[in-house]
C-alpha cells in the first residue's frame, strides 16, 4: 500500500533542527477542536502508528503531500516527500490509491473553492514558503472537475 510507507518515514510530522516552527492551518471547525496546530521538533499527535487524530486530522495534513494552488487549479508535492515517483507512476493506474487519494482531496477543494476559498490561498502559501514543492501531472478528469467548481464560484 502507498501509504504504509508514512507510519514508518514519518517526516511530514517533524521539523528539523534550524528550521522553523510549522504552524498547520487549520479551518474554523478545526480550530475550534484542536485549538492550535504547531510543529516546532514534531507534532503532537504524532503516535507510534502514525497520527492519533485519524480521519480527524486537520485538512491540510490530510492533503499532504500534496499542495493545491487555487489560482492556477495546479497541484504539487512535497519534494521532502519520498513516495512521489509511486505517487506519480499511480497516478496513471485506474484503482490505484494515489488516484483514491487525489480524488477525495480534489471533492473536498471542489466544495472549498465556495466555502473557503481563502483557507486554500492561505494553506498554498504556506506551503510554497516553507516547502519545496515539485509539479503533480493530474488525470485530466480531475482537472476538469476543479476547473468545473472554479467557474461555478465566479
Amino acid at each position: 500500500m502507498l501509504f504504509d510507507h508514512c507510519k514508518e518515514c514519518r517526516k511530514c510530522c517533524h521539523v528539523e533542527p534550524g528550521y522553523p516552527p510549522l504552524e498547520i492551518p487549520l479551518r474554523p471547525a478545526e480550530r475550534k477542536q484542536l485549538g492550535r496546530v504547531q510543529v516546532k521538533t514534531h507534532c503532537r499527535f504524532l503516535g507510534d502508528g502514525g497520527c492519533s487524530l485519524g480521519q480527524d486530522k486537520p485538512y491540510a495534513c490530510y492533503q499532504y503531500p500534496l499542495s493545491f494552488d487555487p489560482h492556477t487549479l495546479s497541484f504539487y508535492f512535497d519534494a521532502d516527500c519520498p513516495l512521489y515517483d509511486r505517487y506519480q507512476q499511480q497516478l496513471r493506474q485506474k484503482g490505484s490509491e494515489a488516484i483514491a487519494h487525489l480524488s477525495k482531496v480534489a471533492e473536498t477543494i471542489a466544495q472549498m473553492m465556495g466555502t473557503d476559498r481563502r483557507f486554500l490561498q492561505r494553506n498554498h502559501q504556506l506551503d510554497v514558503d516553507y516547502f519545496e514543492l515539485l509539479p503533480l501531472e493530474i488525470p485530466e478528469d480531475v482537472r476538469d472537475a476543479l476547473k468545473r467548481a472554479a467557474d461555478v464560484q465566479k
